[in-house]
C-alpha cells in the first residue's frame, strides 16, 4: 500500500517534471560546492576547518548551514544565509517603517516589492560579509593569535586584487543562490530557499555517519552508544513531526449575513494558532550568540576566558542556550504576530470568538493563549537542541547532527510532502498515508 501511495507521485506528467526540475537544480547546487574561490589553498583551508570543529564557534555553525561550501571555501560559501537574514530583517523593519507595514497589506502587489528589497538587501550583506570573509582568509596562518597554533598560510597572495575577486565570487555565488531558490519555488516543489539549506544539512550526515563508522570499526566508540545515539535521534525525529503537527484551534463563529437578495446562515470554523510559531529562528539566535565569543576570542584575548569558562561547562552552556531560546521565542512572536489585528479581520469579517466580545477582549484573549502557546513551543525548542547534545556527550559519541538541524530537516520534509500530498488529492490520487489515513498538515512558514 505505502509502494502504490508512493507511485503515484510518477503517474502525475506534472508532479513528475517538477520534482526532476528541483532535483536537477538542487544537483547544480551541490556541484557548486566544489568550485573554490580564486587565490585560496583549499588544502589549508580544510586544515583550518577541521581544527575549528573542535572548537565550535560561529564558524563551524556557518558551515553547518552552507552544507560545507565555507570548508571547501567555494563560491557558495556564504550560502543563503543572506537571503535569510535579510528577510529576517525586512520582516523586523516592517514592525517599525509604516510603508513596508502598508505594503505587506497589498496582497501579491505589497509581496512582489518586498521581495525585490529582500534581493536588494541580500546583495548588500553579501558584499558586507564577502569584504569580512576575504579579510579573515588572509589573516589565518599569519597570526599565530588565537589560531590554535595554526600556521598554514590560506591565502598566498594577499592583495587589493584577491579581497575584489573574493568579494565578486562570494556576491555572484549568493545571487545565484538565491535564484536557484526562486526557481524551485516557481516551477518545482517546495520552498527553493528551504530545500538548499535542506539539502547542505542533509549532505553532511553521510560524510558524519562514516566517520561514526570508522570510530565503531576502529573500537573507538562502543556500539551498544552508537545504537542508542540512533535510537534516541529516531524518538525525537517522532517528537518533532508530532509537536510541528499540534496546533490550538480557536473557534471563530461568523453571524448571517446578506449577499445581495440572499440570506447566508452563519458558519463556525476556527482559527488555527500553531504551537511552535517561531520556528527554527529562536535556535539560529541562541547558537549564534554564543558562538560569538568563540569565534571574537581569536581577535580579542580577553574573551577566551569567558569562553573557556562557557564551553567548559556543558551544563552551564546549555543553560544559557535554553534561556536565549525561550528570550528569542517570545521576542520574534511577538514582532511577528499581532493579536490587535487577527482581532480587527476577525471583527471585520463579522465574525467572533463564542464567549469573548469582539474587539479589545477578542485581542487580549488570543494574546494569552498565544503567550502560553509560545511558552510551550519555547521550552520544545530548547529541549530538542539541547537533548542531542546531552545524550552525546552521555554516551561519548560525537555527531554533529544537532537538534537545530534536525529540526530543519524534519519542518522542511514535513512542508515538501504537504506539498506533494496536495498534487496528488487534487487529481483524485490517495496522499503518502493511504485512503484511511490521517492527512499531513504542514508548518507555518515563519521566514523565508
Amino acid at each position: 500500500m505505502a509502494l502504490n501511495a508512493f507511485a503515484n507521485v510518477f503517474r502525475i506528467a506534472e508532479l513528475r517534471s517538477r520534482l526532476a526540475y528541483t532535483l536537477v537544480l538542487l544537483s547544480v547546487y551541490r556541484i557548486g560546492i566544489f568550485i573554490n574561490t580564486p587565490g585560496v589553498d583549499r588544502s589549508a583551508m580544510n586544515a583550518f576547518m577541521d581544527a575549528q570543529k573542535q572548537q565550535g564557534g560561529l564558524v563551524s555553525l556557518f558551515n553547518l548551514f552552507s552544507g560545507g561550501a565555507l570548508e571547501q571555501m567555494s563560491i557558495f560559501g556564504l550560502g543563503i544565509m543572506p537571503y535569510v537574514s535579510a528577510s529576517i530583517i525586512i520582516q523586523l523593519l516592517a514592525v517599525v517603517v509604516p510603508s513596508l507595514e502598508r505594503l505587506q497589506k497589498e496582497g501579491a502587489a505589497g509581496r512582489q516589492k518586498i521581495n525585490q528589497y529582500t534581493r536588494y538587501g541580500t546583495i548588500a550583506l553579501s558584499i558586507v560579509q564577502g569584504v569580512g570573509i576575504s579579510r579573515w582568509l588572509a589573516s589565518l596562518g599569519r597570526s599565530d593569535a588565537g589560531q590554535s597554533g595554526f600556521n598554514q598560510v590560506v591565502v598566498p597572495n594577499d592583495n587589493l586584487w584577491f579581497t575584489f575577486m573574493t568579494v565578486v565570487s562570494l556576491t555572484a555565488g549568493t545571487a545565484f543562490i538565491m535564484w536557484l531558490g526562486e526557481r524551485i519555488t516557481e516551477r518545482g516543489i517546495g520552498n527553493g530557499i528551504s530545500l538548499i539549506i535542506f539539502a547542505g544539512i542533509v549532505a553532511r550526515v553521510l560524510p558524519g555517519a562514516k566517520q561514526l563508522l570508522d570510530l565503531t570499526t576502529q573500537e573507538v566508540v562502543n556500539v551498544a552508544a552508537v545504537l542508542g545515539l540512533l535510537f534516541f535521534m529516531l524518538l525525537i525525529i517522532g517528537v518533532v513531526v508530532y509537536v510541528e503537527r499540534g496546533m490550538r484551534r480557536v473557534p471563530i463563529q461568523y453571524a448571517k449575513r446578506m449577499a445581495g437578495r440572499r440570506m447566508f446562515a452563519g458558519q463556525a470554523t476556527y482559527f488555527p494558532m500553531k504551537v511552535n510559531a517561531s520556528g527554527v529562528i529562536p535556535p539560529i539566535f541562541a547558537g549564534a550568540v554564543l558562538s560569538f565569543p568563540a569565534t571574537l576570542g581569536a581577535w580579542f584575548p580577553f574573551l577566551q576566558g569567558f569562553q573557556r569558562s562557557i564551553e567548559g561547562n556543558l551544563w552551564v552552556y546549555n543553560g544559557l542556550f535554553v534561556l536565549m531560546v525561550v528570550f528569542f521565542s517570545y521576542f520574534y512572536t511577538a514582532l511577528t504576530f499581532r493579536p490587535d489585528d487577527v482581532a480587527d479581520n476577525i471583527k471585520k469579517q463579522g465574525g467572533y470568538i463564542p464567549g469573548i466580545r469582539p474587539g479589545r477582549q477578542t485581542a487580549e484573549f488570543i494574546e494569552r493563549v498565544l503567550n502560553r502557546l509560545t511558552f510551550g513551543g519555547s521550552i520544545y525548542l530548547a529541549i530538542i537542541c539541547v537533548i542531542p547534545t546531552v545524550i552525546s556527550s552521555v554516551l561519548g559519541v560525537q555527531f554533529t547532527f544537532g537538534g537545530t538541524a534536525l529540526l530543519i530537516v524534519v519542518g522542511v520534509a514535513l512542508d515538501t510532502v504537504q506539498q506533494i500530498e496536495g498534487h496528488l488529492i487534487s487529481r483524485n490520487y490517495e496522499g503518502f498515508a493511504g485512503p484511511r489515513g490521517p492527512r499531513i498538515r504542514g508548518r507555518v512558514r515563519v521566514a523565508a
